[in-house]
């Protein structure tokens, strides 16, 4: 019997009905991998999770689209200069086809910006520009003014109406009762808008941690994260309450997490489940253990946010954990943000809206890429499918969009970071050591240095040909000054008087060398090398968003310390895993990147999950391999032990320290 399973309670069971069906190994061990999307479970014994939507619908006087005015992503133009630019295809065209018809404009130096918009349009251009140097570079033809040929014939298009008796494809809505007070995963995703009772989606966790804007309690917060889990228990694994007791449950947790939500969520599994023992586990040796890797760099790029850690012979090197506030959400904005620019025609897309989230999202995966190949004028279409509504088709051309929205990877400054943790530490605080009352969350050196103050002007562009200049102090060879390595926010209400990240700024500055030096961009008010013991809680007014190639090369380089071996163990094993990982072309684009910014020093692999498995689940199936060992006794939390010391127990339960 293996170590994760709990002891049975009854000694004399039936034995004749336990060969009849014998137990399959692992299966009373569940897996649990929440995410700010989705929750994976299941058995350690399946090959594959049940994915849920981490999400609940519960009655509310107004949905989220109706309490926010502002459509999502922000429209940029003014309404007035294009009024009059697509016909009305006919009295049944809902009203949803030709407003915010701003979008329909000319190109982008068609009138000087401002404010936000001026910021968008600087980096949209970069980053175009770069783009169309880095074909010529690779002996591509690049057509000229593709944009204008795209915008013209997206002003011009006429959508098409389509009978529902003649859409084979309409959606499924989820049917409103009255004497439901809520909705879960799935179904709540498929909830009207305009249903009658009005939901409103609520997502516990968001950019990686606790969902603090939408929630005013915490009993709330708890209610909703109980509510997913057993109801996912029941539906997809078929375990009702009264199994609890008999199960055990490996929670896997983020490598640079905060205490105050480990300890939320085991205090919940083991108070409010009665799971018999639960078990910790780190993101990134889940992977390592789900890809078969004893050594890595994982890079984990989520729906919103992006993990980058070195493992060691099964162990998180502290120091090189990243934690960067951005992932597949941030580029499906983008995307859609790009497409309106372009004149799309579907020009009254809201991403508050349940099913325009879910056609940007399959925009994003059918047509964003990232070979250059695909960057040529191209026609495609698609289908919106509102509730209550008739179908509507519509057609449209893209040019580089699809190529320049994952590429905001590589530069973060065009994405809009101005709702990121917004309403952080608003219900929880900060976690403080008992006896010296000082903040004790983990830290990384990797992290804290992203909230160094600057001493030198910043790069206009990140992608240039960077000197790498030695840290002697350290031991640390290959450091790039001067990197863009902070988004700004952009203004005090959306911004809290918090460390960001899902980690403190460093509460000790005497481990970080002075040579190192990061710039900030905008009024950040953070302080020099962190928190203070005295000021636990300081204002830092920015997050952290360096570009994934450099993030990567930050996070080797406080792994290896100067050595040179360990620096090119972990350059030739970096494995990409999560959602954001899927798009096409990224594992070369990095690769080659990398190669620029490092230089031909050795050898250098990115690689993928191996035997064709979902990255997405690289994860879950690590910690499944986990659940299944015989020889991992001493990391399960019993509940007679939870009982006497709580959370005490934790630096005697866990793989790293605590």
């Amino acid at each position: 019997m293996p170590d994760g399973e709990p002891e049975k309670d009854s000694v004399g069971a039936d034995t004749k009905e336990d060969e009849e069906h014998p137990e399959v190994w692992g299966s009373r061990v569940i897996i649990i991998h929440p995410g700010s999307r989705n929750l994976r479970i299941g058995r350690a014994s399946d090959a594959l999770p049940k994915t849920i939507p981490n999400v609940i619908a519960r009655q509310n006087p107004e949905s989220e689209w109706e309490e926010d005015p502002h459509p999502r992503p922000k429209r940029l133009r003014m309404e007035e200069d294009s009024k009059d630019d697509v016909e009305d295809a006919g009295d049944n065209t809902p009203q949803r086809r030709t407003r915010g018809s701003s979008r329909k404009s000319a190109p982008l130096a068609e009138k000087e910006p401002s404010g936000a918009e001026s910021s968008f349009y600087t980096f949209f251009n970069e980053i175009s520009q770069e783009l169309k140097l880095q074909m010529r570079q690779n002996k591509r033809r690049v057509l000229p003014n593709s944009r204008e040929g795209v915008i013209n014939h997206n002003k011009k298009y006429v959508p098409e109406n389509i009978k529902e008796h003649n859409d084979p494809y309409r959606a499924e809505w989820t049917s409103v009762d009255t004497d439901l007070l809520h909705f879960v995963g799935h179904e709540a995703l498929h909830i009207a808008d305009n249903s009658i009772p009005r939901y409103k989606l609520f997502w516990p966790l968001r950019d990686g941690v606790f969902n603090e804007h939408d929630y005013v309690s915490k009993r709330r917060w708890h209610e909703d994260v109980t509510v997913i889990l057993r109801e996912s228990f029941a539906r997809e694994l078929n375990i009702g309450p009264g199994d609890y007791e008999g199960l055990s449950a490996v929670l896997v947790i983020p490598d640079l997490y905060d205490r105050i939500y480990v300890t939320e969520m085991l205090d919940l599994l083991l108070r409010e489940f009665r799971f018999a023992q639960v078990c910790l586990f780190q993101e990134s040796v889940a992977a390592t253990y789900g890809a078969g890797f004893s050594s890595a760099c994982i890079v984990d790029i989520g729906a919103q946010k992006t993990s980058i850690s070195c493992v060691e012979e099964g162990m998180v090197i502290p120091d090189s954990r990243l934690n960067l506030k951005f992932g597949g959400d941030d580029v499906t904005a983008i995307f859609t943000q790009m497409l309106l620019t372009n004149s799309f025609p579907y020009s009254d897309i809201n991403l508050l809206r349940r099913y325009d989230y879910l056609l940007a999202e399959d925009l994003k995966v059918k047509y964003t890429s990232l070979n250059e190949a695909d960057v040529v004028v191209q026609f495609h279409n698609f289908h919106v499918r509102a509730p209550g509504e008739e179908t509507i088709k519509y057609g449209f051309k893209t040019y580089d969009e699809i190529y320049l929205a994952p590429f905001s990877l590589f530069h973060p400054r065009i994405l809009d970071a101005t709702d990121k943790l917004r309403g952080r530490r608003s219900l929880w605080e900060r976690s403080y050591d008992l006896y010296d009352d000082v903040p004790n969350d983990p830290v990384s050196l990797a992290q804290n240095s992203l909230h160094r103050p600057a001493t030198t002007i910043a790069p206009a562009t990140v992608n240039e040909d960077i000197e790498m200049t030695d840290d002697p102090s350290l031991g640390i060879p290959n450091r790039p000054p001067g990197l863009n390595l902070i988004a700004p926010t952009t203004g005090p209400e959306n911004t809290p008087k918090t460390p960001h990240g899902g980690s403190p700024a460093p509460d000790e500055t005497s481990d970080i060398p002075e040579g190192i030096n990061h710039p900030t961009l905008g009024n950040s008010n953070s302080k020099a090398g962190g928190s203070d013991p005295g000021d636990p809680d300081p204002e830092i007014e920015a997050l952290p968003m360096l570009p994934l190639d450099l993030a990567i090369i930050e996070s080797i380089r406080y792994a290896a310390k100067g050595d040179d071996k360990r620096s090119k163990d972990f350059f030739s094993g970096i494995l990409l895993v999560g959602g954001g990982s899927l798009t096409a072309g990224l594992n070369h684009l990095l690769e080659e990147r990398l190669i620029r910014q490092r230089g031909s020093l050795g050898n250098l692999t990115i690689s993928s999950p191996p035997r064709e498995l979902d990255p997405q689940v690289l994860v879950w199936k690590g910690a499944s391999v986990f659940g299944k060992l015989t020889s991992t006794n001493d990391v399960w939390i019993k509940q007679s032990e939870y009982d006497i010391l709580n959370s005490r127990v934790l630096p005697y339960k866990t793989l790293w320290m605590w």
